[in-house]
């Protein structure tokens, strides 16, 4: 997109929109939000039901450990392959045919579950094949958002972007639970394979988005160009890493609530879907302050800020004697990680230069795929010491660790500066 053409479009957007809201204000934005939602409804759905099959099978903290491990190592590795196709080749065409494999590996699944041959091995297999294909599914759609809406609503698309993922995290489980009792397990497996299924359909209705390279190089010269480029700016290197550290406690708390609502607070499948009911509550409500907020100027601050007190909600948590104090701080801990991650990845999109965007947006997905990483030793030292002093231990870890961050870090607490300067620059 040209620099004429993206202030016409946020010009427009911005007039037909309210405040918080005017990436809606554009078309292709608007399908891109609607795919989204339908495969995070039908992702959350899935990861509902896969959770549920790993501790059934095994009744075992460490099932769910290894579950998400073997999503992380194919998605860490993964990852790098990716961001170099993203950058090479048509992106819409290359999200259709993600999201078909991915349905297809799905389909699979499905079919040992409903011919009772479903065992903890093959739940493995098909996560493995899921990890190494979501590296070719968000980044992409990341890499195609600033082409659509430019750089004065990245912002606004960045929050609306967490935020309909966040509803994803409510509306998929509370659906896929209700759906269980009345259509079995299978059945309601069944729904969100379907939702993927209109999800590939709507992207049909994207604009083309072709990358923007100023060279070509080879494939392996385009992943390693990768840690070349970061190498070379400091401040996404920091911003990259700041927001690693934040979510690799974050998934090992989600991972792990079926074990706080069975052997902490016994409150059984039901008070598990409130807990991941408040887990995609906060993350709308982060969204909405992010959209609100979203031409704010102090973006590195609110994400230092906010990722300091998720530390604190999360230990407070950890610790909490009641089931209905838990929720509320579940949902704190939610909103406050959610505005982190998403100034996070926002800054990220504003520092890249056009023609990196996609292998910027999978070094983001490499991060997220190590997080998954940080569940096995939880659940380790969950069986060994219980969850509750581990998730408390980790979260006071998470805090040193940011304190570090901000005290070591010039270019970090300077990062506001370089992006008002990163804006006014041609």
């Amino acid at each position: 997109m040209s620099q004429a053409s993206e202030h016409t479009t946020a010009a427009a957007a911005k007039h037909a929109m309210p405040k918080g809201f005017e990436a809606l204000g554009c078309r292709p934005f608007r399908w891109l939000i609607g795919a989204l939602l339908c495969f995070f409804l039908g992702m959350q759905g899935q990861l509902l039901v896969r959770s549920l099959l790993a501790w059934q099978l095994t009744h075992s903290e460490l099932s769910l450990g290894y579950v998400n491990l073997v999503v992380a190592l194919p998605m860490v590795g993964m990852s790098f392959l990716a961001g170099a196709i993203i950058d090479r080749i048509e992106r819409r065409r290359l999200l259709i045919i993600t999201q078909v494999l991915i349905m297809v590996n799905e389909l699979i699944l499905l079919s040992l579950l409903l011919l009772d041959k479903l065992t903890f091995t093959p739940l493995l297999v098909s996560s493995f094949v899921m990890g190494s294909l979501f590296p070719f599914v968000m980044p992409t759609r990341s890499a195609m958002v600033f082409g659509m809406v430019g750089r004065e609503l990245i912002g606004s698309a960045m929050a609306l972007q967490s935020g309909i993922m966040n509803v994803g995290r409510i509306v998929g489980p509370a659906v896929t639970g209700a759906l269980i009792p009345l259509l079995t397990l299978p059945g309601a497996y069944a729904v969100a394979i379907l939702l993927h299924l209109v999800a590939t359909l709507t992207t049909f209705m994207l604009p083309r988005s072709s990358p923007e390279q100023q060279a070509r190089k080879s494939l392996l010269g385009d992943m390693l160009y990768s840690f070349t480029y970061i190498g070379q700016h400091r401040p996404i290197m920091l911003v990259l890493l700041f927001g690693l550290f934040p979510i690799l406690l974050m998934l090992p708390a989600h991972s792990m609530l079926v074990v706080f609502a069975e052997d902490v607070w016994q409150v059984g499948e039901d008070g598990l879907g409130l807990l991941m009911a408040m887990v995609g509550a906060g993350g709308i409500s982060g969204a909405f302050i992010v959209a609100r907020f979203s031409q704010a100027t102090t973006r590195a601050r609110w994400m230092l800020c906010t990722g300091t007190l998720f530390g604190v909600a999360l230990a407070a948590f950890s610790m909490s004697p009641w089931f209905g104090l838990a929720l509320l701080l579940m949902l704190c801990a939610s909103m406050l990680n959610d505005i982190t991650q998403t100034m996070n990845n926002t800054i990220v999109q504003l520092l890249a230069h056009n023609e990196v965007r996609g292998r910027m947006s999978s070094m983001m997905m490499v991060s997220l795929g190590l997080t998954p990483l940080g569940v096995l030793p939880v659940a380790l030292a969950a069986e060994r010491f219980g969850i509750a002093p581990t998730m408390l231990v980790a979260s006071l870890i998470l805090l040193c660790i940011l304190a570090l961050f901000f005290a070591l870090s010039p270019t970090l607490r300077r990062l506001d500066l370089t992006l008002q300067r990163a804006a006014a620059a041609p």
